[in-house]
């Protein structure tokens, strides 16, 4: 998990405005992206730190996305801070990036409204502490009208936990007469999934040199393009977001199309 704080000794006094967006050279830019955020504790581990004082420093990457999304005009970014298998870990670690993510809402939430970020969560809250919860319901509150960047957090989340949660929201409403259970569709049920309101991810990124998608998203991302790299988070940089975005913009997405009919379809 990465918190949204910003990085150990920045200022946070005041608050940053984004500049309009710029034009990409390849005419191509993802819709949405979503993000695993992996190898924080490597990156600590490796300068003989404790693992949350990588999670703290990879806050930066997390500032650099939201800049990144907002200067290019990408209006969806989806983060996946905390898994639902991550409340294994050891308490100890728990507790503190539970503590960190406290302190990120509290620091961030101004500057991402000053920007016009609107700031969302998914996952099982009720896993969440009364104090957590609160916070997140106070951001979402706070920047619910803005537009510039749909910014959604992953927080006890699992991409299976999603599913569960759509199939009994299906199965409460045939049980009260309401939904005709022959009525359900891959609409209906895509519609009660987390970010049903967003387009589907476009391109799906996750540092830290494992290739795989971690429970993170799995309706959504039936056709996103997969990106992956060995960058631990923390020292994920602009350079590397490009390189993502060019070979996003490099790929054929066919949809279960054949070449000819895209190339038909983009005339």
């Amino acid at each position: 998990m990465t918190s949204l704080a910003s990085d150990p000794g920045a200022s946070t006094s005041g608050q940053s405005r984004i500049e309009a967006p710029v034009a990409d050279a390849s005419g191509r830019l993802p819709r949405h992206i979503a993000i695993v955020m992996d190898g924080n504790g490597r990156w600590a581990q490796r300068r003989h730190r404790p693992r949350t004082f990588g999670h703290r420093a990879g806050a930066k990457a997390v500032r650099l996305c939201v800049r990144f999304c907002l200067e290019r005009g990408i209006g969806s970014l989806t983060l996946f801070a905390f898994s639902s298998e991550n409340w294994k870990r050891p308490k100890e670690e728990v507790g503190a990036l539970m503590t960190l993510f406290l302190r990120s809402l509290d620091r961030e939430v101004d500057e991402l409204h000053a920007n016009g970020v609107r700031l969302r969560f998914i996952g099982e809250r009720a896993d969440l502490s009364a104090a957590i919860r609160k916070r997140m319901d106070n951001a979402e509150r706070l920047t619910c009208g803005n537009r510039a960047l749909q910014l959604s957090i992953a927080i006890s989340y699992g991409g299976r936990w999603d599913i569960v949660q759509a199939c009994r929201a299906l199965a409460r409403e045939a049980a009260a007469g309401r939904l005709d259970p022959d009525a359900i569709d891959e609409a209906a049920f895509g519609a009660r999934m987390g970010l049903s309101d967003l387009p589907e991810p476009d391109l799906f990124i996750r540092t830290g040199g494992d290739q795989r998608i971690s429970n993170f998203l799995l309706w959504q991302m039936a056709y996103t393009e997969l990106w992956f790299t060995e960058t631990l988070w923390p020292d994920l940089d602009e350079a590397e977001l490009q390189r993502a975005m060019a070979e996003f913009a490099s790929r054929e997405r066919r949809f279960g199309q054949v070449a000819a009919q895209c190339q038909e379809a983009g005339r």
